[in-house]
C-alpha cells in the first residue's frame, strides 16, 4: 500500500466575506509542488445560519491560472461570472469553473437559502491549470447531482461519488486540462475499503468529518488531510472508525513553477504583475447586471 508521508488537521475556522465560515485544509503555500496539481482545499464544515433577507457571501472578486470546484453538502449558492457563467448548485451538486485567463464573479447564499435558514456546509478545491492552459477562455460547468456515478460499497457501507476522473470503470462528467481524480465518499464505521488509485499520481485523502484508520495504522481525525508518498503502489486502505465523509484526490504532478498572489495563480512573477494590470483595467469584465437588480 502507499505509504503515509504526512498528516494535518486544521481546526481553525476564518471567514471568506460574512457567508462562508471555513477551515483551510491545504494551500499550496504551505506544501508547494507536493500537492501538484492540487493548490487549496476549504471545508466549510456545517454552520447553522437563520433566516435573513440579506445576501451573505463573496461579492464580486476575480482569479486567473486555475480552476475552483464547489462541492455542496447542505445548503445552496448562487454564483454569477463575468463570462457569463452561472447558477445556483444545491446539496449534491457540484460547480466547477475555469476561471483561465481572467474572470470575475460572486458567490452568494441562494435567496431560497437565506429566506429558510439552516446548515450550510461546502467544500472548494483549487486545481491548477498547466502552463499551457492557463490563458484559456473561461469556462463554467454547472454538474447536477443526479449526473454524477456513485459506487456503492459492499454491505451497505457507503459509496464513492465520481466526480472528476475514473474509478471502478464509472467516468465522473467533469471535464479537466490535466489528469485528475475527484472522489466525494462516505464510509460507515465498523467498515473498510481497499482504494486503487493511480500509481504514479499526487494521491491525498481529505477526512471531512468522523474518524478513519487509513492503512491499518494511521488514525486521522475530522479536518485532516493525509498525504501519500509517490512510491509506485496504487492502492490505500480506507476504515471508517466513526462515520465518515471524505474525499480523495489524485492527479498527475505538473511540475511547473507556482506563483501566486491572492486569486492569481501563475507560473512566474511577471504573470502575477500582468494579472494584476490586466484586472486593474477591466480585461477580466464585469459580472452582467439583471434588469430591476
Amino acid at each position: 500500500m502507499k505509504k503515509i508521508i504526512g498528516v494535518y488537521r486544521n481546526q481553525n475556522m476564518h471567514w471568506v466575506g460574512d457567508g462562508f465560515p471555513v477551515k483551510n485544509l491545504f494551500s499550496y503555500d504551505r506544501l508547494g509542488q507536493a500537492i501538484s496539481p492540487f493548490l487549496l482545499l476549504d471545508y466549510a464544515a456545517p454552520y447553522p445560519f437563520a433566516p435573513t433577507a440579506q445576501q451573505h457571501g463573496v461579492g464580486s472578486h476575480p482569479h486567473r491560472g486555475f480552476e475552483t470546484v464547489t462541492i455542496a453538502y447542505q445548503g445552496a449558492v448562487t454564483h454569477k461570472d463575468s463570462a457569463g457563467g452561472g447558477g445556483t448548485i444545491q446539496a449534491g451538486d457540484v460547480q466547477w469553473m475555469t476561471a483561465g485567463a481572467g474572470l470575475v464573479h460572486e458567490e452568494f447564499h441562494s435567496a431560497e437559502f437565506a429566506q429558510s435558514g439552516g446548515l450550510f456546509e461546502m467544500a472548494q478545491l483549487w486545481v491548477n491549470l498547466p502552463a499551457k492552459d492557463k490563458m484559456t477562455a473561461p469556462k463554467y460547468q454547472a454538474i447536477a447531482a443526479q449526473d454524477i456515478p456513485a459506487v456503492q460499497f459492499e454491505n451497505d457501507a457507503g459509496q464513492m461519488r465520481i466526480i472528476a476522473g475514473e474509478y471502478a470503470g464509472r467516468h465522473g462528467p467533469a471535464s479537466t486540462f490535466s489528469p485528475v481524480n475527484v472522489w466525494d465518499g462516505v464510509l460507515k464505521a465498523g467498515h473498510a475499503e481497499l482504494i486503487h488509485v493511480p500509481a504514479d499520481h499526487t494521491v491525498l485523502v481529505t477526512v471531512l468529518e468522523g474518524e478513519m484508520l487509513l492503512n491499518g495504522a494511521q488514525r486521522v481525525l475530522d479536518s485532516s488531510i493525509v498525504m501519500f508518498a509517490k512510491d509506485g503502489e496504487a492502492a490505500i486502505q480506507l476504515q471508517a472508525v466513526r462515520d465518515a465523509k471524505f474525499l480523495v484526490l489524485t492527479g498527475k504532478a505538473l511540475d511547473e513553477p507556482i506563483q501566486g498572489y491572492g486569486p492569481f495563480v501563475m507560473n512566474s512573477k511577471a504573470e502575477i504583475a500582468q494579472a494584476v494590470s490586466d484586472f486593474n483595467s477591466g480585461k477580466f469584465g464585469e459580472i452582467p447586471v439583471q434588469a430591476g437588480s
